[in-house]
């Protein structure tokens, strides 16, 4: 598989089973978000997709039990910082993990972890697998 520039191999993450129900990657970039998800499913994770803010709240309310969000900030139609706004207003998803992976030169909102791209993918299964956690 050949990775895209912006993100970068290091060698194979060997991790227990994963535990979560279910991830979703909210990236714009379809290579990104295809090496991204692979990755995740290869580990066991159970992984949706959305290219946009809008598409990723349509997803959280059709899926069973969402885990964990990655989200890239800089989107079209609704941003990533957009969507986090809206995840904070629904009590259902207010509380849902996000990992902010982004090239934008900013903080995560507080409370959020960042992950900058270029991104290492095994560190980024790695803090998947730590955030990760069953939510029933």
């Amino acid at each position: 598989m050949v990775l895209p520039a912006r993100v970068r191999r290091f060698g194979r993450c060997h991790l227990s089973p994963a535990q979560c129900l279910a991830v979703l990657i909210v990236e714009d970039d379809d290579d990104i978000r295809e090496v991204v998800a692979s990755a995740l499913s290869n580990e066991g994770f159970q992984v949706y997709q959305a290219n946009t803010g809008v598409r990723a709240l349509e997803l959280l309310r059709e899926m069973p039990h969402p885990s964990l969000i990655l989200a890239d900030l800089m989107m079209p139609v609704m941003s990533g910082w957009d969507l986090i706004k809206a995840l904070a207003q629904d009590d259902r998803l207010a509380t849902l993990p996000v990992v902010v992976v982004s090239a934008v030169d900013q903080e995560a909102p507080q409370g959020f972890r960042r992950v900058r791209k270029p991104f290492d993918l095994d560190e980024l299964v790695r803090i998947v697998s730590e955030l990760c956690v069953r939510r029933t």
